[in-house]
């Protein structure tokens, strides 16, 4: 038997994952028992945020793991196209209608058995004493309770609840004429890349991050204000109120420029943005010290007038808000299965992936893997070129950073061998790898069902 805890995208993946493979899976879902103060009704798979699940365009990185979910027989993708209302190029959905399929469908599946009931750390440890499988999927509205006992399982420096987050750009789009790459007085060789201001370019930049538009912290509503100013002082202040101090603030402390030579100039810039590379390839570079409030579309804006991030593309905003996720680099295997405690697996965002496609399609991977665990079974990992095998490589990679979500995206994919120069020939080649990688993955998957059957 597979435990799954949690109703909502990759707690129904995962459930079905598992049962479709001939495993008996006990679904728990607090609501409507316990409320989460986000959900509105007692459906499985409410979508509480947006009611889109992204392009329908199948060469995008969100088309392509959409592909690659349905290979791997998603419930939630399906259901969607079923009820799906108007959305230009993005798969929208009828809130309702959608997630009443969903609860019916998993409600009626044989296999199934749903407990509306709070799953407490006390049912957890004594599924973990007992060898049995669990899956834990409540994602980012985690219950206190249950998030203390992970917080104790996996050690409390692996697990956030609070999510500052800076910009990440796709490298690819960065003005190499105008960005150098240096380390501070060269410590560090040129781990570090950075946007040169003048002393114009600087003025103007904190002129418009002052004035621009800002968002409440996702999670919260204007009562919670004060909590958030309570946040600020533990290191996540964003970079418009330390610019409120000063027209200087940032130029003294986010931007210093100190130790920094402009190789145009041969002098130190008036201040600086530094960028940190992302992952291991270096094809994806985070705003050092930029985690902002600002409206998304107003971080493109501003950001864009930075020197060198002209043409920038984002492949994931700034944002500080509420969140429970973990430290996936350092706690969990390939398999999300937890490193220090065989048997209990994580899926949905709570590993560390970003948005419902993505959370959802770790569900999908988690089921699987479990009942591969449960059957004694070689845990056959998806290939890097893939679209599971990026998303895996992101939760798996080492690079010395802050981790953090993040949503499928070109960045992600590995780069040939042989550089390509044209970005679309690139991103071509990047899909035609992922597709094949995947059909050969899938079909040793179904191998290794059958020889388990």
């Amino acid at each position: 038997m597979v435990t799954v805890v949690g109703g909502g995208f990759a707690g129904v993946e995962a459930a079905w994952a598992a049962a479709t493979r001939g495993e008996y899976v006990r679904l728990y879902e607090m609501r409507p028992t316990c409320e989460t103060g986000a959900h509105k009704t007692h459906f499985l798979a409410e979508l509480v945020c947006s009611n889109s699940f992204k392009s329908k365009s199948s060469t995008s990185p969100a088309g392509q793991l959409k592909l690659e979910m349905l290979g791997l027989g998603s419930i939630v993708l399906p259901t969607a196209e079923s009820h799906s209302v108007p959305g230009g190029e993005a798969l929208c959905v009828d809130r309702d209608a959608f997630a009443s399929a969903i609860t019916e469908t998993i409600e009626t599946h044989p296999l199934i058995e749903v407990v509306r009931r709070e799953f407490t750390p006390a049912m957890a440890q004594a599924l973990i004493d007992a060898r049995e499988i669990l899956i834990i999927a409540t994602g980012p509205l985690t219950s206190k309770p249950l998030g203390e006992w992970i917080a104790q399982v996996t050690g409390r420096e692996h697990l956030y609840f609070y999510d500052a987050v800076s910009p990440t750009v796709d490298a690819s789009t960065l003005d190499m004429d105008v960005v150098f790459a240096q380390s501070r007085y060269d410590k560090g060789g040129d781990d570090y890349l950075n946007c040169p201001f003048d002393k114009d370019s600087y003025q103007a930049f904190v002129r418009e991050l002052v004035y621009a538009e800002r968002a409440l912290p996702h999670g919260m509503s204007a009562e919670d204000e004060t909590l958030e100013k309570i946040k600020y002082f533990a290191g996540c202040t964003p970079i418009e109120a330390i610019a409120e101090g000063g027209d200087r603030s940032l130029a003294f402390g986010n931007f210093k420029p100190v130790g920094l030579i402009d190789p145009r100039t041969g002098r130190r810039p008036y201040a600086a943005l530094q960028l940190r590379p992302e992952n291991a390839g270096k094809t994806l570079y985070s705003l050092v010290a930029c985690q902002n409030r600002l409206k998304w579309g107003e971080q493109k804006r501003v950001f864009r007038m930075v020197p060198g991030l002209e043409n920038a593309e984002f492949v994931r905003f700034g944002v500080i808000h509420r969140n429970t996720y973990i430290d996936s680099p350092q706690a969990l295997n390939a398999s999300l299965e937890m490193r220090k405690v065989p048997g209990l697996f994580l899926a949905g965002q709570i590993t560390g992936v970003e948005g419902y496609v993505e959370s959802a399609a770790m569900g999908i991977y988690t089921g699987i893997c479990a009942v591969q665990k449960a059957r004694g079974l070689k845990q056959i990992q998806p290939p890097r070129a893939s679209a599971y095998g990026s998303l895996i490589s992101h939760l798996q990679d080492p690079t010395p950073r802050e981790f953090a979500p993040m949503n499928i995206n070109w960045g992600l994919f590995p780069d040939p061998d042989e550089p390509i120069r044209d970005k679309q020939v690139k991103r071509d080649w990047k899909l035609a790898q992922a597709r094949e990688t995947f059909e050969q993955w899938k079909a040793s998957l179904g191998s290794a069902d059958a020889q388990s059957a």
